[in-house]
C-alpha cells in the first residue's frame, strides 16, 4: 500500500485575517476527513516572515490536527532546529507524543535562509553547532532525568510517551547532516532522493557504531492536485502551483537538494515539469507511485477546489490502491 499524505503550509498570499482563519479551519476539518479515509499523513513545515503566510508554528498546527484527528501521523518536515529553545522544543514535543499517543514525526533540519537566522537573531554561522546542541539536549531531556544544560543543571517532564523517545529524524542533503545523523544514532532524511548519500551515512553508522536507518524519499515524489478536468485545472489554478514553486526557487541555492525543487518560470513549464502534478483520479491510480502527496491548498488555492481535489482522492484513488 503506497504512503499516503497530505500537505499543508497555509500560503495565501494577500490574504486577509478572515481569509487566513478560514484556511487554517479548513486545514484541520480537511486532516480529519484525510484521517476519517484513511490518508497515512499530515506533513507541514516551518517558514519565518513569508509576505504569503507561509505557516511558521508547525507544533501547534500539529497539536489542533491531533485535537481533530484519531490515527493519522503528523510529520515535521522540517523544523529548523537552531531557531528553537532546546528545552521548550523538548517539553513541546512531548506533550503533543502524549497527546498523540506517538502520532508525531519530527524531521530537524538547520534550514537554509540566512534571513530566518536574522530574524530571531540567531548567528547563521553557528548553525552547525547549535544543531548539535539541540539534537543531544532533546535526547537527554526526554529520559526524564537530571543532566547538565549550559552550566547548570536541568530536568524535563513530562516524559513522552513514546519510549525511548519520540521519532526524531536528522533532515538535510549535505554529508555533515549525514554525519550529525549517525553519530547520535538517529534516522536520517534526506531531503532529496540521493542514494549516494544514504550510503555514505550507513559507512558512518559502522564508524560511530550506532544504528540507524533512512528515510529516503523516492525518485519521484510529486505534488498532486486531483480533478476531473486537468486542462482546466492548470489553467485556473496553476497561478498558485507556480507561485509556491517561485517562492521556494528563491530561496534555494545550488547546493540545496529538494525532492520539490524547480526550474519553471511560467505555468506551461510547471506541468511540463512533473514536479506539481494535476490527474484525474484514473491517471493517478496509474501512476503507480509508492508515495502519493496531495496538497490541496498549494500556494493559496481556493478552499472550494481544494476540497474538490481531497475528495476525488479519498473516493475515487485511495479505494482503487492495492
Amino acid at each position: 500500500m503506497p504512503v499516503t499524505v497530505v500537505r499543508f503550509n497555509l500560503v495565501e498570499p494577500d490574504a486577509t485575517r478572515a481569509s487566513l482563519g478560514e484556511r487554517y479551519r479548513t486545514a484541520l476539518e480537511m486532516a480529519a476527513y484525510a484521517d476519517e479515509h484513511g490518508v497515512t499523513t499530515v506533513q507541514t513545515e516551518e517558514h519565518h516572515g513569508v509576505g504569503n503566510n507561509w505557516l511558521p508554528s508547525p507544533f501547534a498546527f500539529a497539536g489542533a490536527v491531533f485535537g481533530a484527528t484519531r490515527r493519522i501521523a503528523v510529520t515535521v518536515s522540517a523544523v529548523i532546529g537552531p531557531l528553537h529553545d532546546p528545552l521548550r522544543l523538548a517539553e513541546d514535543i512531548a506533550v503533543l507524543d502524549l497527546l498523540s499517543e506517538g502520532r508525531l514525526v519530527t524531521v530537524a533540519g538547520i534550514g537554509y535562509r540566512p534571513d530566518e537566522y536574522a530574524q530571531f537573531g540567531v548567528e547563521w554561522k553557528r548553525r552547525g553547532r547549535l544543531q548539535d546542541e539541540l539534537l543531544e539536549t532533546l535526547l537527554k531531556a526526554w529520559t526524564g532525568e537530571e543532566f547538565a544544560y549550559r552550566g547548570r543543571t536541568v530536568r524535563v517532564t513530562p516524559r513522552p510517551f513514546t519510549d525511548p523517545h519520540p521519532l526524531l529524524l536528522v533532515g538535510g542533503s549535505s554529508k555533515a547532516a549525514a554525519r550529525r545523523a549517525a553519530r547520535l544514532g538517529l534516522p536520517f532524511f534526506p531531503s532529496a532522493h540521493l542514494p549516494e548519500l544514504e550510503a555514505y551515512y550507513k559507512e558512518r553508522l559502522v564508524e560511530y557504531g550506532t544504528e540507524g536507518w533512512t528515510m529516503m524519499p523516492t525518485a519521484e515524489t510529486p505534488l498532486l492536485h486531483i480533478a476531473e478536468d486537468p486542462d482546466r485545472a492548470w489553467a485556473e489554478h496553476g497561478e498558485h502551483f507556480l507561485h509556491e514553486a517561485r517562492t521556494y526557487a528563491s530561496w534555494q541555492s545550488g547546493d540545496i537538494r529538494s525532492a520539490v525543487r524547480s526550474a519553471a518560470t511560467t505555468v506551461e513549464e510547471l506541468r511540463a515539469e512533473g514536479v506539481y502534478r494535476i490527474l484525474t483520479p484514473d491517471q493517478c491510480v496509474e501512476q503507480g507511485l509508492d508515495n502519493l502527496v496531495l496538497h490541496p491548498l498549494a500556494g493559496g488555492m481556493p478552499v472550494e477546489e481544494g476540497w474538490r481535489s481531497l475528495r476525488l482522492f479519498a473516493e475515487r484513488v485511495l479505494p482503487r490502491l492495492d
